[in-house]
C-alpha cells in the first residue's frame, strides 16, 4: 500500500477544521480534512444568529457554505475516523484511519467531538459501502434510491428533512418514543409521501454482499417483539457525538477532562501538531472561536512546515510584507 503525502492533515470537519484548511489550502498547500461528518455539532442547531455575516443561518447550511469554500481552493477530504496517530523517524506524522493511512509534515487536531457508533454487527463491514455518520457528506450519493436514517431528537430530524429531497424512499428509524409533534422539522417530514417513521425501535444488524443491502430493525418495546428488514441501498447514523480523544493521549498533553492543552498560536506539547476548536482547553465553545483558533492553528502550521523546509515564515498575516528568514 502506498502512503500519500500532505503538507498538512486536518482532523475534523466542522468550524475549526474548516478553517483550519481554507487557510492551509488558500497558499498552495497539499491538504487533507479526515473527518467522519462535515458539521459536527453545528448541525445540531436549527437558527445560527451570533456568527458574523449572517442575521440568521442554519448550522446546516453555514457548513455547507465552509465546505464549499474550502473545497474551491483544492483541499481533499476524506470521511472516515481516525484511530491512531504516530510519529515517523523522519519526523512526519502517520495518520491511521479505519481504512487507509496518510502521512503529513505538519497536524492539526480540529475534531470537536465524534459522531457515535451503532456498535451493531455489520456496522463496521459496511462503513463507507452503505454506512454513512454524515447527511451533507454522502446523502446526494443515494439520489432516488431507498435509504434509512437511524436516531433520535433534532440531528436525526435534521438529517431526515435533507435526505428526504434525495431519496425515493426514506425509513427514519426513530429511537424514542415520543415525538414532539410541534417540532417543525417533525412536521416537514410527517407531509412528505417518500418518509415512513418508525418509531421506539433502532436497528440491530446491517447486512448485505459487496455493499449494504438491508438494515434489521427491532422495536424497544418489551412489549412488542416485531422486527422488520428494510431493503435499504443506505443507512446513516445520527446518534449524537462523543469526545474522543484517547487515541491522541500518547502524542499530545491533554487536560484531566481530556480536552487537548493549546497556547494562544494553537500549538500542542509536541512540535508540528496543532489543534483548535471544542476539542481544546480553551473555555468557550462557539463556531466564531473556533473557526478563529483554526485560522491561528493553520498559520502556526503554515510556519512550522515553512521552517521544516528551510523556507521563509510569516510574522504577522498571509500578505504581510514582514517575513523572517529561516
Amino acid at each position: 500500500m502506498v502512503t500519500q503525502q500532505y503538507d498538512c492533515i486536518v482532523v475534523g470537519g466542522a468550524s475549526a477544521g474548516l478553517t483550519s484548511a481554507l487557510y492551509l489550502s488558500r497558499q498552495s498547500l497539499k491538504t487533507l480534512v479526515i473527518s467522519k461528518d462535515i458539521g459536527g455539532q453545528a448541525l445540531l442547531t436549527d437558527d445560527i444568529e451570533n456568527y458574523p455575516g449572517f442575521n440568521e443561518i442554519s448550522g446546516f447550511d453555514l457548513m455547507n457554505k465552509f465546505q464549499q469554500q474550502v473545497s474551491a481552493y483544492g483541499a481533499e477530504f476524506v470521511y472516515d475516523e481516525v484511530v491512531s496517530v504516530s510519529v515517523n523517524p523522519d519526523g512526519n506524522f502517520r495518520v491511521k484511519t479505519r481504512g487507509e493511512e496518510y502521512t503529513s509534515t505538519a497536524l492539526i487536531l480540529a475534531f470537536g467531538k465524534t459522531p457515535r457508533n451503532l456498535e451493531v454487527p455489520g456496522e463496521e463491514e459496511f462503513r463507507g459501502r452503505g454506512v454513512s455518520y454524515c447527511a451533507v457528506c454522502d446523502g446526494p450519493l443515494y439520489k432516488k434510491a431507498t435509504i434509512a436514517v437511524v436516531g433520535i431528537g433534532e440531528h436525526v430530524l435534521q438529517a431526515a428533512v435533507y435526505l428526504s429531497t434525495l431519496a425515493s424512499k426514506l425509513y427514519v428509524v426513530y429511537r424514542g418514543a415520543k415525538i414532539n409533534e410541534d417540532d417543525d422539522l417533525y412536521q416537514q417530514l410527517r407531509t412528505r409521501d417518500n418518509v415512513e417513521f418508525i418509531r421506539n425501535s433502532t436497528v440491530k444488524e446491517i447486512k448485505g454482499g459487496r455493499i449494504l443491502e438491508k438494515v434489521i430493525v427491532a422495536s424497544n418495546s418489551k412489549e412488542d417483539s416485531n422486527i422488520q428488514e428494510l431493503q435499504v441501498r443506505g443507512l446513516f447514523v445520527e446518534m449524537g457525538y462523543v469526545a474522543r480523544t484517547d487515541f491522541v493521549k500518547d502524542l499530545v498533553e491533554l487536560t484531566k477532562n481530556k480536552e487537548i492543552i493549546v497556547d494562544k498560536l494553537g500549538n500542542t506539547s509536541r512540535e508540528g501538531v496543532f489543534a483548535a476548536g471544542d476539542v481544546t482547553d480553551i473555555p468557550y465553545k462557539q463556531a466564531v472561536i473556533s473557526a478563529g483558533q483554526g485560522a491561528s492553528a493553520a498559520l502556526s502550521a503554515f510556519n512550522y512546515i515553512q521552517k521544516k523546509h528551510g523556507k521563509n515564515t510569516i510574522r504577522t498575516d498571509w500578505k504581510s510584507v514582514k517575513i523572517e528568514q529561516k
